[in-house]
């Protein structure tokens, strides 16, 4: 089982500051990982509030599951997780009879654990086959993805989800190799993106591979596609409770330009109430402490209880 102990939440005091979190709430943690925040959490919605999280990784969602359950008891608050994907959130808490929820988090980002387990493909410091899936039911890994898709689609895909600048070459690349044999390792899509950038890739702040990597995993696991489903559905999910609070953490851009719109439309609708005008970071201590938490974007709103918010949600998207 996954040591959950050394797992440091990101952002864990701007999150319970904006979301304060009270006695007998819902709370809707759409990415619940290893329990971090939640752990945090559970403690404050006691007594009489009920904790569900979701995630798409059944290995995390076990240990959340181990980490929480003497906590939810100690404390008596109903903890429900659940195996899914947060774009069914909504159909979730249906499914759970619950109504609404109070609170909604969502952290975008990857459990340490998940990038440093080479089986996972999720990262290209150590060599493991390209699968990148975060729910192993999933049918297409990275892999298959690679080895597949057509070269201007590939290409379209890298700048698109990864704003690779040379995407149309490294396309070119992979079809041409995939030709003599399949790509199946992350160590060889490394290579083979690093040989397209040669020397100048060692003058680039980041591994010239990074921005390759990160748009086959948002491909592979839809999460531009699951994050407007959220989005679009979280008037809904909130709808019922007055006040209702909402945090969610991105990482790159490509998730924070959609929160932004998103929030701010509903502001202009008149059923929310930015609670940051400017994304919430880590300061120096945290990054020092967390390195991963350099990137992280808190975003935050009130919801504002409307007679029309459970079927309104895909005007989240006007804009």
């Amino acid at each position: 089982m996954t040591d959950t102990s050394r797992h440091e939440p990101v952002l864990l005091e701007p999150v319970l500051e904006l979301l304060a979190p009270q006695a007998g709430e819902v709370v809707l943690d759409c990415t619940v990982g290893l329990g971090g925040h939640a752990s945090a959490i559970v403690p404050r919605i006691r007594p009489g509030g009920r904790y569900v999280g979701l995630d798409m990784d059944p290995h995390n969602l076990a240990a959340a599951r181990q980490r929480l359950t003497p906590v939810a008891d100690k404390h008596g608050v109903t903890v429900d997780l659940v195996h899914s994907n947060f774009a069914g959130a909504l159909q979730v808490l249906t499914d759970l009879g619950v109504t609404c929820a109070n609170v909604v988090l969502a952290d975008l980002g990857f459990s340490s654990n998940q990038m440093s387990d080479a089986s996972r493909g999720l990262s290209f410091s150590s060599d493991g086959p390209l699968d990148m899936r975060l729910d192993p039911s999933l049918g297409q890994s990275a892999a298959d993805l690679v080895n597949t898709i057509g070269e201007g689609d590939l290409a379209d895909a890298l700048w698109r989800l990864g704003e690779e600048r040379l995407s149309r070459k490294i396309a070119a690349k992979i079809v041409a190799v995939r030709r003599a044999t399949p790509i199946k390792t992350t160590g060889e899509l490394a290579r083979l993106v690093r040989e397209i950038y040669g020397r100048a890739g060692t003058r680039v702040r980041i591994d010239p591979a990074t921005r390759t990597f990160m748009a086959l995993r948002i491909a592979v696991n839809g999460e531009l596609e699951a994050l407007d489903r959220l989005l679009a559905d979280l008037p809904a999910i909130t709808g019922e409770s007055s006040e209702a609070r909402i945090g969610l953490i991105s990482f790159h851009s490509l998730e924070d330009r959609p929160i932004k719109r998103a929030m701010s439309v509903w502001a202009r609708q008149g059923i929310a109430t930015v609670l940051t005008p400017k994304p919430r970071m880590a300061d120096e201590h945290e990054c020092n402490r967390n390195p991963r938490s350099r990137s992280a974007k808190l975003r935050a709103c009130r919801m504002h209880t409307a007679p029309d918010t459970r079927h309104n949600g895909n005007e989240s998207h006007d804009t």
